[in-house]
């Protein structure tokens, strides 16, 4: 049955078309846009995933935008100031400025230590091109050998030291090199501590080491005051290590370091330290101390030993004899000690000068026996002349009457078996047992200077404590500390004490200046033009070898004031002799006279103007 409707028009060439479909890029029917049953158009599927990609990927990229943008906010805003400093900090080079070190002089301004300028060179390895060829531009300059000087440039360092103390002249002629030879050498200050006086007070005065730092003496105790504060140079610098001369610069200036004035003089300082050397190459000693002391102050007015050494060449002195014997090294004084207890003996009212005793050649001490230089018949010796020609067995006889605990206040007083404070490192405090432990053969030895450990300085601050009046005043060696700008402070003086009266003192003047009088024991020790006052001591040394007294030799001392009518000076002398029997009168009291003359005169002292008084020794 025919289809219904009209019929299709009618073509030419009798064919009929049909509608053609239109096909997609596979050619699979129809891809019009379709409708859903509801008469809604719908996208084709392709297309609506391709959206949906794009709006992801959009969404991608603004998140990725809003990080980076945070990122940046970071970097710029919060961070930038700190990446900023960085940067600069990486382009930043810092190296040590040293404060000048101050001077030390002696009381009158003489110059006894001081630093001059000179500089460290100093390398980076890393901006080194060409070892090489930069140690053969310094080796001659620097006086370092070509070797040394290669092998440290190609270390793998950013800082070696290729020469210290360096002169200024030197180290300007290293900055004239060409550039390709000194590219990554840096200056650093470097000065160098001199003493021109050589040995002359250099155990008071003392070094330093390597580092700038003191080690001894002065330069060790007063470090704080010479040293000053260093600073730092900071500058900019480019790639291979040299300074931006326009480029930033955040240098800290050093502070330099105070002066210090001692109370020595550097005259007698010398006359003290040549005589004890003369005194050391007489073969057999093998020591000797020496001190002089201000009476009315206790200021060191010289104090040396033998052998001493240069500091400015400590590093060729052996090690053992870099200290000072005068406040350090401790011995048995002997009879020097006699002035103390007699003191005690007249400030308890047990005796006067002039009390008379009955002295045998020889004293019972538990279980040891005691005599005199000599042992001798029973002679009637005043007390003056006890002290004068030594007495041992009379000097233990005064003792016995004061009674231990009392001699052993007394020297406490006198300071001995403590520090006497002074401004130096190394200071002992002697030995002295306390009197409850005392034996009775050491009770016996005590008072006449055996059993008991002084240093030079503590027997000379005794004899002070006597010259000036009973009031004793610990010995000082600073003056004054001068500030780099110029502001002086005076030492803090240490208030007197008094020991004994006045009365006592002028009696132990009297009797201590009748040692060197007619009939005393030490003749040698007179002054032309002054009246003098000592003490000799004589005592025996320890064997180190069989721990006895056994051909130990001696300590020979000689201890003493003038002028004994308005004293000015004390000096202390003590002389180890190993081989020796010789006594403190002999060898001890002639270089104390020595050294007191030149002080007195020096010093302007005028000469005695009442003469020796006659003195009784004894009673017939």
């Amino acid at each position: 049955m025919p289809p219904a409707g009209p019929p299709p028009p009618f073509r030419p060439g009798g064919a009929r078309r049909t509608p053609a479909r239109a096909t997609g890029p596979a050619g699979r029917g129809d891809q019009r846009p379709r409708r859903d049953p509801g008469g809604r158009r719908r996208q084709p599927l392709g297309l609506a995933y391709r959206e949906q990609r794009n709006r992801w990927g959009l969404l991608f990229l603004c998140a990725l935008l809003v990080v980076v943008v945070g990122r940046l906010v970071v970097l710029q805003g919060v961070d930038g100031a700190a990446y900023a400093q960085a940067a600069t900090d990486d382009r930043m080079a810092e190296y040590p400025i040293e404060a000048v070190r101050g001077q030390i002089t002696d009381r009158n301004g003489q110059v006894l230590a001081y630093s001059v300028g000179a500089e460290r060179v100093v390398a980076d390895p890393a901006v080194v091109a060409d070892p090489t060829r930069t140690a053969l531009a310094l080796t001659t300059l620097l006086d370092v050998p070509a070797a040394e000087l290669t092998e440290k440039l190609s270390r793998d360092s950013r800082y070696v030291v290729l020469a210290r103390h360096v002169s200024t002249d030197v180290t300007e002629q290293v900055r004239e090199l060409p550039l390709d030879t000194r590219t990554g050498l840096v200056f650093e200050d470097d000065p160098v501590r001199l003493y021109p006086a050589g040995a002359v007070g250099g155990q008071v005065v003392g070094f330093v080491g390597s580092d700038g730092d003191g080690l001894a003496g002065i330069e060790q105790t007063q470090e704080d005051v010479l040293a000053g504060v260093d600073g730092e140079k900071r500058v900019e610098v480019d790639n291979s290590g040299n300074e931006i001369p326009s480029g930033i610069d955040a240098t800290t200036p050093a502070v330099d370091g105070g002066s210090v004035q001692l109370t020595l003089d550097e005259d007698l300082q010398y006359v003290v330290q040549q005589r004890l050397d003369t005194a050391c190459s007489d073969g057999a000693t093998t020591s000797a101390s020496a001190v002089a002391l201000d009476v009315h102050t206790g200021e060191v007015a010289a104090m040396a030993s033998c052998p001493g050494y240069d500091p400015g060449r400590y590093n060729d002195t052996d090690p053992d004899l870099l200290g000072n014997p005068v406040v350090s090294d401790v011995y048995e004084p002997g009879s020097v000690m006699k002035a103390v207890t007699l003191a005690a003996a007249i400030e308890e009212g047990a005796a006067t000068k002039d009390t008379v005793l009955t002295v045998d050649g020889h004293i019972q001490a538990g279980d040891a026996v005691v005599t005199d230089a000599h042992d001798h018949e029973p002679i009637d010796f005043t007390v003056t002349g006890i002290l004068a020609q030594s007495s041992n067995v009379g000097s233990i006889m005064l003792a016995r009457e004061v009674g231990d605990a009392t001699l052993e206040r007394y020297l406490r007083a006198f300071g001995l078996g403590s520090r006497t404070g002074i401004e130096l490192p190394g200071e002992s405090a002697g030995i002295l047992e306390d009197s409850a432990d005392w034996t009775e053969s050491r009770a016996a030895n005590v008072p006449i200077g055996q059993g008991i450990s002084v240093t030079t300085l503590q027997m000379a601050s005794v004899y002070q404590t006597l010259a000036n009046g009973g009031v004793r005043v610990p010995p000082r060696v600073v003056s004054s500390v001068t500030a780099a700008d110029g502001t002086v402070t005076d030492a803090p003086r240490p208030e007197g004490t008094r020991v004994v009266s006045e009365d006592t003192a002028d009696q132990l003047t009297y009797m201590l200046e009748a040692v060197v009088g007619k009939g005393g024991t030490a003749p040698l020790g007179e002054v032309d033009g002054f009246r003098v006052v000592g003490k000799t001591g004589t005592a025996q040394r320890a064997n180190p070898d069989c721990s006895c007294y056994t051909g130990g030799g001696y300590f020979t001392t000689f201890v003493g004031y003038a002028p004994a009518d308005d004293p000015q000076y004390v000096v202390a002398v003590d002389l180890e002799r190993p081989t020796s029997s010789a006594e403190g009168g002999q060898v001890a009291a002639p270089v104390f006279a020595d050294v007191m003359r030149y002080a007195l005169t020096a010093g302007g002292v005028v000469p005695s103007g009442t003469p020796r008084p006659d003195f009784t020794l004894r009673v017939d």
